[in-house]
C-alpha cells in the first residue's frame, strides 16, 4: 500500500533537475580571472574568431554547388493537371450512367490530387454513357458518341492569382 508521501512516486511539483545537471550561462570576454578572457574561447584571430558568420551555401570562397550545376527546367505554377482516365476502363458502368469524378474516385479510377479530369480515346466503349468531365480528347469524344453517349465540358477549376482574370 503506497502512501501519498512516498518518494518514488513522480509528483509534477516536486520534479528536479538531477544535481550537477544544470550549469549556469557561461559569461566570456570577463577578465583573465574568469578562465574565458581575452580571447573568449576563440583561440587566435582567423574567420571564427571574429564576429562574421559564413551564409548559407558558402564554400570557403569556391564555387558554390548551386552556381556550378546547370540551370534546368521550369515549373508553370498556373498548369493545370488532369487526371488520365481512357475510355477503355469505363467497361463496369451500366448503359446511361452519368459518370463525373466524383464517381470515378469511388470506383478508384482516379487517385490523388489533381485538377480535374480528362478522357482519353485509349480502349473501346459499346454503351451510351453521359460524361462531366473537364476535358476531352477528340478521339475519345468521337468513341463516346459513336456509342450514344454525350460529354458536357464542366469549368476548369480556378487557380492561382490570374484565375480571377
Amino acid at each position: 500500500m503506497a502512501d501519498s508521501q512516498d518518494k518514488r512516486v513522480p509528483i509534477l511539483s516536486r520534479l528536479r533537475a538531477p544535481a550537477g545537471a544544470v550549469r549556469g550561462k557561461n559569461r566570456v570576454g570577463r577578465g583573465i580571472g574568469s578562465g574565458w578572457g581575452k580571447t573568449a574561447g576563440k583561440g587566435q584571430k582567423g574567420q571564427k574568431a571574429r564576429g562574421t558568420m559564413k551564409r548559407l551555401g558558402f564554400q570557403g570562397g569556391q564555387m558554390p554547388l548551386q552556381r556550378r550545376l546547370p540551370k534546368i527546367g521550369f515549373n508553370n505554377i498556373f498548369s493545370t493537371n488532369y487526371a488520365p482516365v481512357n475510355v477503355g476502363e469505363l467497361e463496369g458502368f451500366e448503359a446511361g450512367a452519368v459518370i463525373d469524378e466524383e464517381i470515378l474516385r469511388d470506383r478508384r479510377l482516379v487517385r490523388g490530387r489533381w485538377d480535374g479530369v480528362k478522357l482519353l480515346g485509349d480502349g473501346e466503349l459499346d454503351r451510351a454513357l453521359t460524361f462531366r468531365v473537364n476535358a476531352v480528347s477528340a478521339s475519345a469524344r468521337e468513341k463516346i458518341e459513336k456509342a450514344g453517349g454525350s460529354v458536357e465540358l464542366i469549368a476548369r477549376p480556378n487557380k492561382g492569382p490570374r484565375a480571377s482574370e
